[in-house]
C-alpha cells in the first residue's frame, strides 16, 4: 500500500511539473517533449513514473502521442481541452441531464446576448440556412429526426462561435453533446415538438438579426427552458 501511495504521488508530482513545464513556455503548443528517458532524467523521476503522467496529461487533453513520432504538447486550445469534459458529460446518467440543460441554459442565454452584438451577415445566413432545414416535421413523415436535430445543433454552434468567445463555444459545444441524445429523444415523444422548435429558434434568430441582446437571451433561454420541461415530465413518469 505504502509503496503504491508513493507511486501515485511521484505520478502526480510528474504532472504538476509538465505542466508547469507548458504554462511556464518551456514546453509551448506544439512542442514536441524530449524522449522519455531525457525527460526522466530531467525530472528525476523512473520511465513508469513519466509513462504514467503522459498518460494521465494525453487523457486531459495537453499532450497528444503521435505514433512513431513521439508525444507532443497539443494546441491548448478551449475545444481540445474540454474534450475530456464532453466525455464525462456524455457517461453522465439521464437523471442529470437536468442539471446540464440548466447549465447549458445559463450559457446560451449569454452566448446569445454577446453574439446579438457581434453576429455577422455570413453567420445569420448560415442561421437561416438552420432554419430551412428545421422547418421539416419527422412526425409528418417530412424529413428525419436526426436531420432536424443535426441543422439545430448546428444552429447553436453558430450563435456561440457569434458570441466571440471560443471558450464559451466550447463549453456550449460539450454540454450539446450530451442533450444532443435528449433532443433526439424528445422529437420522438414529444407531440408538435417540431412546431414549437421552430417557432422559438426563430424567436432567436429574429432578435440577432435586429441584434437585440435584451431579446435574445430571454429567447435563447426560454427555448432550452422548454425542453427542460419537457425532460423534467419524462424522467418523473
Amino acid at each position: 500500500m505504502v509503496a503504491k501511495d508513493a507511486r501515485t504521488s511521484a505520478s502526480g508530482e510528474t504532472i504538476n511539473h509538465i505542466k508547469t513545464m507548458i504554462t511556464s513556455g518551456a514546453f509551448p503548443p506544439g512542442t514536441k517533449l524530449p524522449t522519455e528517458r531525457e525527460l526522466a532524467v530531467r525530472l528525476g523521476v523512473s520511465r513508469n513514473t513519466l509513462r504514467e503522467a503522459i498518460r494521465a496529461l494525453t487523457l486531459a487533453g495537453l499532450l497528444e502521442a503521435r505514433q512513431g513520432d513521439g508525444t507532443y504538447v497539443t494546441s491548448l486550445s478551449p475545444g481540445m481541452l474540454l474534450d475530456t469534459f464532453a466525455m464525462l458529460v456524455e457517461l453522465s446518467p439521464d437523471a442529470t441531464v437536468l442539471d446540464m440543460l440548466a447549465v447549458r441554459r445559463v450559457l446560451e442565454s449569454a452566448a446569445a446576448a454577446q453574439a446579438a452584438a457581434r453576429i455577422t451577415d455570413r453567420q445569420l445566413d448560415e442561421l437561416a440556412a438552420c432554419l430551412e432545414e428545421m422547418r421539416h416535421d419527422p412526425q409528418s413523415c417530412d424529413g428525419s429526426v436526426d436531420e432536424v436535430v443535426r441543422a439545430d445543433a448546428r444552429f447553436h454552434a453558430v450563435v456561440a462561435e457569434a458570441a466571440g468567445n471560443p471558450v464559451l463555444a466550447a463549453l456550449v459545444e460539450s454540454l450539446s453533446t450530451r442533450t444532443l441524445r435528449a433532443r433526439i429523444w424528445r422529437g420522438q415523444a414529444d407531440q408538435g415538438v417540431f412546431d414549437r422548435a421552430i417557432h422559438e429558434h426563430q424567436a432567436i434568430y429574429e432578435a440577432l438579426r435586429d441584434r437585440d441582446p435584451a431579446l435574445a437571451a430571454p429567447a435563447a433561454a426560454a427555448h432550452i427552458a422548454n425542453v427542460e420541461r419537457f425532460l423534467r415530465t419524462q424522467l418523473a413518469d
